[in-house]
C-alpha cells in the first residue's frame, strides 16, 4: 500500500518480520525517549528486551516505510485495542500516526488504547482522534507507579 503525505513523502505500509525487530526496537527506543521523559533510564533497560523478547510477539504489528524501506513508525493491535503505537522522532508530525491509526480504526476496527497519563502528546494526540478516556489506572501493566489512562473511541 502506497501512501503521500502532506508533505509529499511517498511512504508504504507493511507487515514486519522478525528481521525487522533490531529496527523495531530501535525506532521504540528513540520515541521513547523523546516522548516519555517521565521514565528513568533503568526502566527503559528493563522494557526493552521484554518489547524486543516477548511482546513484539504478542501483537499483530504495522510499520510505515519510506522509499529507502526504514521504518518511520509502528503499531501493534490486539484484537480492538492498540498495544503500541511508537514513530521515529525523525518523522514527528508528517501524519505517520495519524496513518497508522486510521487503518486500525477502520480496517482493523480498533476502539481501545491505553495511554501514559505522562505522555500529553500522546494523549492529545489520541483525543483529536475522537478517544475519550475512560479509566485512569495508577499504575502500568507492570505495576510501576506510571498512570495508565485507558481511552476508547465511543
Amino acid at each position: 500500500m502506497k501512501h503521500d503525505n502532506k508533505d509529499h513523502m511517498p511512504y508504504s505500509i507493511d507487515t514486519p518480520t522478525k528481521r525487522d525487530y533490531p529496527e523495531l526496537i530501535d525506532v521504540w527506543e528513540k520515541s521513547v525517549r523523546a516522548t516519555h521523559h517521565f521514565l528513568p533510564e533503568e526502566y527503559i533497560q528493563y522494557l526493552k528486551p521484554l518489547i524486543l523478547e516477548k511482546y513484539f510477539d504478542a501483537v499483530s504489528l504495522l510499520s510505515v516505510r519510506d522509499v529507502q524501506k526504514k521504518i518511520m513508525g509502528f503499531m501493534g493491535t490486539s484484537d480492538d485495542k492498540v498495544e503500541m503505537l511508537f514513530i521515529d522522532p525523525a518523522y514527528r508530525g508528517k501524519g505517520i500516526g495519524k496513518l497508522l491509526m486510521g487503518h486500525a480504526i477502520q480496517s482493523l476496527l480498533i476502539r481501545k488504547v491505553d495511554v501514559n497519563e505522562q505522555n500529553e502528546q500522546a494523549v492529545g494526540f489520541y483525543k483529536k482522534l475522537g478517544y475519550t478516556v475512560i479509566r485512569r489506572l495508577e499504575v502500568d501493566s507492570l505495576g510501576k507507579p506510571y498512570p495508565i489512562l485507558e481511552m476508547e473511541l465511543l
